[in-house]
């Protein structure tokens, strides 16, 4: 099958949205590894209506105007991916979640290393939020479009970057503050 593409500039690099047939197949980072999502032969489609109603929606998201989305959406991955993928879709706009708590989620509490890979294989990131997912602790984890990328959208919804390792502590299920080294320029 062939997927449609449309090239956007974002706040956090050029995003290529990619459809099959009238939904929403990937997000693309601007600097993503080539087999992270695996896709067949792209052609470039300004017209396609799926990706130019992602694109507007995205703009909002990014304008601070929009904080759910409504596209229709074609996962492509194992049952255990679409998963971990659906549990990401219910992290609430300003939240985070830990890869535990996914896991327990989708009642697989001993899978946190497969939710974490799963997570780094999401092929519609943003929109599946996989940039509210973080280390138990709070730490900022690995993230495909990479760490100044999460970082941006965290802040742009309202996620706290602290210096203060005591704030990781409070509200394990709620809004958080994510620890930011910022004297040594590295994330914890």
């Amino acid at each position: 099958m062939q997927y449609d593409c449309l090239v956007m500039p974002s706040p956090v690099g050029e995003l290529t949205l990619v459809a099959r047939g009238a939904a929403l197949a990937a997000i693309l980072w601007e600097n993503d590894k080539p087999n992270r999502v695996r896709l067949g032969e792209m052609r470039v489609a300004d017209g396609c209506a799926v990706l130019q109603e992602t694109a507007r929606q995205l703009g909002e998201y990014f304008a601070g105007t929009r904080q759910q989305f409504a596209v229709p959406l074609d996962f492509s991955g194992t049952p255990f991916q679409q998963e971990v993928w659906r549990a990401l879709l219910t992290i609430p706009y300003g939240q985070t979640r830990s890869y535990g708590e996914i896991a327990r989620q989708i009642g697989r509490p001993a899978a946190v290393r497969a939710v974490g890979a799963a997570n780094g294989k999401n092929p519609i990131s943003i929109i599946a939020p996989c940039h509210r997912v973080i280390g138990a602790t709070g730490e900022l984890t690995g993230f495909a479009g990479g760490l100044h990328a999460k970082v941006t959208l965290l802040t742009l919804e309202g996620i706290g970057l602290s210096s203060d390792r005591e704030a990781l502590k409070t509200g394990h299920a709620r809004r958080r503050a994510v620890h930011v080294d910022m004297a040594q320029g590295c994330l914890f």
